[in-house]
């Protein structure tokens, strides 16, 4: 039967407002987490589309125009946290603002991103810095049909590297034992691969402006970070795992188009955050709210006690 959209609203903020103190406890534990995925998509707010046209209109200083979904997923043992946030703030404020919740004993967590400067935190010293290694291939996808001998030569070579993650994760391996696997298979065909894209850009066999030279001169300026996997155990080799999380956010804006404040925008990230995490950990979403509900003052009391993946043992008769 038809239901108003005010009423569709209030249901849902009410059903956030339940779900406010799991978020927050799911945030703390992302910060807890060993590794963090990264990742940026375009949102669209309408009170702050109407901001900032009045800021142009009145000669005010310009604000900040760019409006972003975040998503972090952050991968602690078993368990698996989406977290995901729209407004102004790029991922690199949003994960800096979820980093100040990490607690000082810890060392650093490796985070793993794209090379786009909005993912930068403000003190990069603070974390284990991994870029992902697809998005270094896709760029010589991307002009293969230009430069088909030496774009064919490195993705090749990526190629072997992501059947080496293939076959570390098919045997189960370890942390540690996936590096070493990585060390003694992937190690020297990245070696020969840097060895060859220095000789092509040194003796000018690659025009260091044109499309290939830019490829070229990506892998290389960020050679560190794309090798993590072979110094840090258990460095990702991809971002593939937030950006597959991002495809939400994704349909959501192009089904709905916009957020009409950033408080919509806010629940809408609340809502989707507890709904992903609870798919991550294969519990029945509708039924994880219902209960959050049912029990919204013990929920309160102890958000700790009713997170996706323990709120069962809290319904058990005593």
């Amino acid at each position: 039967m038809p239901v108003a959209d005010a009423t569709q609203w209030d249901k849902t903020e009410r059903v956030a407002d339940c779900a406010y103190p799991v978020f927050e406890q799911m945030k703390y534990l992302a910060a807890q987490s060993g590794v963090i995925y990264q990742d940026d998509t375009h949102s669209r707010i309408l009170a702050v589309i109407k901001e900032n046209r009045e800021a142009a209109a009145s000669g005010q200083a310009k604000p900040r125009t760019g409006m972003y979904t975040t998503g972090l997923v952050a991968t602690a043992g078993e368990r698996t946290i989406c977290l995901y946030f729209a407004g102004r703030a790029h991922a690199g404020e949003n994960l800096d603002k979820v980093l100040t919740l990490r607690e000082p004993e810890r060392g650093p967590p490796i985070v793993m991103s794209d090379a786009l400067s909005v993912n930068t935190i403000h003190d990069e010293g603070a974390i284990i810095r991994s870029h992902c290694l697809a998005h270094g291939r896709r760029k010589f996808t991307e002009i293969e049909e230009v430069f088909p001998a030496e774009c064919r030569r490195v993705i090749d070579d990526l190629d072997t590297i992501f059947e080496h993650e293939a076959t570390t994760r098919a045997q189960g391996l370890t942390a540690e034992g996936r590096l070493a696997y990585h060390q003694e298979h992937s190690g020297p065909i990245m070696d020969r691969l840097k060895v060859w894209l220095e000789g092509q850009l040194g003796e000018r066999w690659v025009e260091p402006n044109s499309s290939l030279g830019k490829a070229f001169q990506y892998l290389l300026n960020h050679w560190h970070t794309l090798t993590q996997f072979l110094r840090v155990p258990g460095a990702p080799i991809d971002n593939n795992t937030v950006e597959r999380a991002l495809k939400l956010m994704i349909r959501q804006r192009r089904n709905s188009f916009f957020y009409a404040s950033t408080h919509s925008a806010y629940v809408a990230s609340v809502l989707t955050s507890v709904i992903a995490t609870c798919a991550r950990a294969g519990i029945n979403a509708l039924a994880y709210l219902v209960a959050l509900q049912e029990h919204r003052s013990e929920v309160f009391r102890n958000p700790s006690a009713w997170l996706p993946w323990n709120y069962t043992e809290q319904l058990a008769p005593t």
